[in-house]
């Protein structure tokens, strides 16, 4: 490191004042100082002067941006940031103010993860639910599909006009058809709107519970998160093994605060009597009509039940 007398030294070096001048004076002649003077003639050279160290961030991070390389890449002190300068009236005279700003590229990010935060997954791929979303491509991949899909687009369409409602949707329909897919792009569409939303995967969701079970703390959270969320979707109901706390204890706790509250989706191979006999059979119990259709009264009425036809799209882009 350089002693202070090294530095008094330089700073009376004549090459080196001749340069800090011209710096100076480049800098005052760049296009976007000229500019900022144009847009405010109260700025006189004599003030800029005063901020040289602002404006050289100013030229230098518009530059920067000029040629983006990417938020990933943003050269700039803060990322994603650019220096915007203002110009203020202090004591009656005019000033200047720098101040870190966001650019487009850094609000879309900020907005993609107010997004995802919005949504939770018990045991659902989340590439499911991060993969992007082409209406076209959506409806286009198999015709057989097209009634499906625009009644999912229509609900919502309502819910982003009319708000929610109690009212969820049955969809149902034979294996690799697109269905947990179809309801991740409601649910991405709607957390975009500010809506939040949870997703389970059933068949791991109940195996899962007999070890939660042990955690009442856990247990709690888990179940209050899944009544009071915004929009709930049960994926793939009808292919757990139920076991009778499961069904009457956990999912009907949770089926009965909901109904008449807020909407649960479900994503199921089964038509509403194929679940219906489901739910009335456990693992320990066997079958038990009474509690099957105890359950069924807390969805069939709150829901619109969507056929979902066509190809099984396993292994190709849905």
């Amino acid at each position: 490191m350089e002693s202070m007398g090294e530095v008094m030294r330089s700073m009376n070096n004549p090459a080196l004042r001749q340069r800090s001048r011209d710096l100076q004076q480049n800098l005052l002649n760049d296009p976007l100082v000229k500019q900022l003077q144009a847009e405010h003639p109260e700025l006189d050279d004599s003030r800029l002067k005063l901020h040289m160290s602002r404006l050289f961030q100013y030229v230098r991070e518009s530059r920067n941006c000029a040629s983006c390389p990417g938020l990933e890449h943003c050269p700039n002190d803060f990322q994603g940031h650019y220096s915007k300068l203002t110009v203020e009236n202090v004591n009656g005279s005019p000033d200047l103010f720098e101040r870190k700003t966001a650019c487009n590229l850094k609000i879309a990010q900020d907005s993609q993860d107010s997004i995802r935060r919005r949504i939770r997954s018990f045991y659902v791929d989340e590439r499911v639910l991060n993969g992007g979303y082409d209406e076209m491509d959506i409806m286009g991949k198999d015709p057989r599909r097209a009634s499906a899909v625009n009644k999912i687009f229509d609900y919502i369409t309502r819910v982003k006009e009319d708000g929610l409602s109690p009212q969820g949707i049955y969809l149902h329909g034979t294996f690799g058809t697109g269905k947990t897919f179809l309801m991740c792009y409601l649910l991405h569409e709607l957390a975009v709107a500010g809506y939040s939303g949870v997703i389970v995967y059933m068949p791991d969701f109940i195996e899962d519970l007999k070890s939660i079970m042990l955690d009442g703390q856990k247990l709690k959270e888990t179940v209050d998160t899944l009544k009071n969320c915004d929009l709930l979707i049960f994926d793939d109901i009808g292919a757990e093994n139920l076991n009778p706390w499961a069904r009457d204890h956990v999912l009907g706790a949770i089926l009965n605060y909901r109904m008449n509250r807020k909407p649960t989706f479900y994503t199921s191979n089964y038509p509403l009597d194929g679940l219906e006999k489901h739910l009335s059979f456990t693992s320990k119990d066997g079958e038990e009509l009474y509690k099957g259709q105890r359950l069924m009264d807390r969805i069939a009425p709150f829901v619109e039940v969507i056929p979902l036809h066509g190809e099984n799209q396993r292994g190709r882009n849905r």
